[in-house]
């Protein structure tokens, strides 16, 4: 009986250091990112553009790049402004993301979107696009480290 309480007490402090130190989302960190994005396609388009990811008072140069399938047509600029959440260094936005979404703009339209990339990173943007573009398309978004 004496060694099962060893042996158990020792286990529940292995569990408790492990959960102490294995990552959570708990202990993730955000940032706020801007950048500028100019998406064009007729069926197929691409978007190109760059930004900066603010991270622990830190500025970290990012580039956009992108394709979309689907009903695409026209051209447009659009500023987003958002935040970027559960990271645990500027280098988890780096990375893939996947979205499928509409939007439009006649000179000026809004766009809203919130994207997850394969490490985790959660981007909740909202922007102003300028030109003259309709969309409902299937896209992916690929953000960089310059």
């Amino acid at each position: 009986m004496h060694y099962s309480t060893r042996i158990r007490a020792a286990l529940i402090a292995l569990a408790a250091t492990a959960a102490m130190a294995a990552p959570t989302g708990a202990r993730a960190d955000s940032g706020v990112i801007t950048f500028s994005v100019v998406k064009a396609g007729w069926v197929i388009g691409g978007s190109a553009g760059s930004g900066v990811l603010i991270f622990h008072g830190r500025r970290y140069p990012i580039t956009i790049g992108g394709l979309s399938a689907g009903f695409v047509f026209g051209a447009s600029e659009t500023k987003f402004r958002g935040t970027v959440h559960h990271i645990r260094s500027p280098y988890d936005v780096a990375g893939l993301y996947g979205a499928a979404g509409g939007g439009g703009a006649v000179i000026v339209g809004a766009q809203a979107i919130a994207l997850r990339n394969e490490k985790g990173a959660e981007l909740t943007l909202t922007g102003r696009q300028v030109g003259l573009q309709v969309n409902l398309d299937l896209s992916g978004l690929s953000v960089s480290m310059r």
